[in-house]
């Protein structure tokens, strides 16, 4: 390697990236163009950044399998920061296997971080954990047990574990700061915010009040009857019943909830479920119909009784019956939630990341984007969307894993 590709590599890693740039820019040599492109990709100029990566990828020898894998690499992580999640992740894990197999220990660890953190995007958190597991990050250099701290974190706010997702933020910071890197630091901060703004709000007996990540996982530890709003599910100790893919039906039982130990009349029950302004006698029909199969779904958990004038929750003696709702209310509030971190997505990526059809995905962002929630950006490829500012929009409990939207 020549003394100026040295230097170069030496200035991008102390952070001097137009420093890089400035002793390879007019070279088109192999060691050159990678090096250019991971500066663009510093610069936020990544189009030109994955140009220059493959065309380095490229231009390595035969003999270079670890120079084209460390390409890859970098390609890979351009990908995930513009949240490009459709490339195939065979390739990634491919580079990661020949880093490992001709000893390249640090970037084969980045790959693994990159690899855990796109699964951790699309909601696959026991894939993302099984990929972290096998790594020992006592091991790792500082910078990379941050990523790795920051990934463990990650899948420990989805999974709802408070206490966890702190510790390892907590070793994440730890390392960022050993490893003196501000960006790393700056992430860490950002990724800790998700454990002091409120996750979620508690409604109970026509009470109110906002939640913090730590005191939602307290109370999914009680012994009440929780109805999960943000996960569409109903749940008491171990026993869970899932209304993700019953609107209606989870309409119905969180109505019932929110008012107990009141009952709700019938004519509020089909506003709520069926947005029904005039009652008629098909509207009451429907309703004994889905009254009769939200019963039986929950029979296991929880009762549910006719009153005079509409229908109440019977919970087991000694039982509290609470709401979990999402800190908003929003129709599409799983997209919001995903666009809350500040990247500019696409609307396939979205679809992925969310477990829908991409017709349904981008009817939602046409929604948000004529009430001003998010904007959209560039053509064809290119073409991006960001959220506006959404304060009070965290977006801990409502990316539980893969979620579905209507």
């Amino acid at each position: 390697m020549d003394s100026l590709i040295n230097a170069a590599a030496r200035a991008l890693a102390s952070g001097d990236t137009l420093g890089a740039l400035k002793r390879v820019a007019t070279r088109d040599d192999a060691p050159a163009l990678a090096l250019r492109g991971i500066a663009m990709a510093q610069l936020g100029e990544f189009d030109s950044a994955k140009v220059l990566l493959r065309r380095a990828a490229r231009a390595f020898g035969p003999r270079e399998a670890v120079a084209r894998a460390r390409c890859i690499v970098a390609e890979a992580e351009i990908a995930l920061v513009s949240r490009d999640l459709g490339r195939p992740a065979t390739k990634l894990a491919a580079a990661r296997a020949t880093l490992e197999a001709h000893g390249d220990r640090a970037n084969a660890l980045h790959a693994r971080n990159i690899e855990a953190r796109r699964l951790l995007l699309v909601g696959r958190l026991g894939e993302a954990e099984a990929l972290l597991t096998e790594a020992v990050p006592e091991t790792f250099p500082p910078a990379l047990r941050a990523g790795h701290e920051l990934v463990t974190a990650g899948i420990a706010i989805r999974r709802l574990e408070a206490r966890r997702a702190g510790e390892a933020l907590r070793r994440a910071g730890l390392a960022a700061r050993q490893a003196g890197i501000e960006a790393l630091a700056a992430d860490v901060e950002s990724a800790s915010l998700a454990l002091t703004v409120p996750a979620a709000r508690l409604i109970a007996r026509g009470t109110e009040r906002p939640l913090l990540l730590a005191e939602v996982e307290t109370i999914l530890t009680t012994d009440a009857l929780i109805f999960d709003a943000c996960r569409s599910l109903v749940g008491h100790r171990d026993q869970t019943v899932s209304l993700a893919s019953r609107p209606v039906l989870f309409a119905l039982a969180r109505a019932l909830a929110e008012a107990w130990p009141n009952d709700v009349a019938r004519s509020d029950l089909l506003k709520r479920a069926f947005g029904a302004r005039h009652v008629d006698e098909s509207h009451r029909a429907r309703l004994r119909v889905e009254i009769g199969r939200l019963r039986a779904t929950l029979r296991p958990l929880v009762g549910i009784e006719a009153t005079s004038t509409g229908f109440t929750l019977a919970p087991p003696p000694a039982t509290d019956v609470v709401v979990l709702a999402p800190p908003v209310d929003e129709k599409d509030a799983a997209v919001l939630a995903l666009l809350a971190d500040g990247e500019s997505w696409s609307s396939s990526s979205l679809a992925l990341a969310l477990g829908a059809s991409p017709r349904t995905v981008q009817r939602a962002l046409e929604r948000l984007a004529e009430s001003g929630k998010v904007q959209a950006y560039g053509r064809g490829r290119a073409h991006r969307w960001v959220a506006a500012s959404v304060p009070g929009f965290p977006t801990a409990l409502l990316l539980p894993g893969a979620l579905a939207i209507d």
